[in-house]
């Protein structure tokens, strides 16, 4: 039997879990690196997912805490759909992905981790990338660290999140 070694997620799984929505939270947090948040705009946020499918697996929401997509405004709407399309232009110049998998599950019925606050998932995919680890293994090797991840997007976002930050 071979092992794989993963330290660093004794980190993420023993770690006392804050209270609250990390769409809600995240964004007003004084360490953005710390709660993996790459940008926050007037209507929407974008964050690495803690526990990713895949290395580059961010969320995007609106900032305001909103389960249904009939709640956002027009203007939110507007904004939440513009970030989402340049975090996914982004993950593609930044990872060269084959593919990607963009959407959201609307309840928990769906899936929804988080099913009080809308959010689109963003997940770069490669060929092969689903293969005998995760099916027979039970076992998902993440090439990368959250926090190298987060510093190879940060410089993408980074002077839209301090104009962002300006306007608070």
């Amino acid at each position: 039997m071979k092992v794989l070694w993963a330290p660093w997620r004794m980190t993420l799984i023993s770690a006392p879990k804050r209270r609250g929505c990390i769409f809600c939270r995240s964004p007003r947090g004084e360490n953005a690196r710390r709660d993996l948040v790459l940008a926050v705009t007037r209507s929407s946020v974008v964050m690495l997912n803690k526990f990713p499918y895949n290395s580059g697996h961010l969320m995007v929401a609106p900032r305001r805490h909103v389960a249904d997509l009939e709640r956002l405004t027009a203007a939110e709407r507007r904004e939440v759909a513009d970030t989402l399309h340049r975090t996914a232009a982004v993950v593609q110049r930044e990872f060269c992905p084959h593919g990607m998998n963009i959407g959201m599950n609307l309840g928990t019925a769906a899936g929804a981790g988080i099913a009080d606050h809308l959010h689109w998932h963003v997940v770069p995919r490669w060929n092969g990338d689903t293969n005998f680890m995760p099916s027979l293994g039970a076992v998902k090797v993440m090439p990368e660290h959250l926090l190298e991840t987060y510093d190879r997007l940060y410089a993408h976002f980074a002077p839209r999140a301090r104009r962002a930050a300006k306007r608070r």
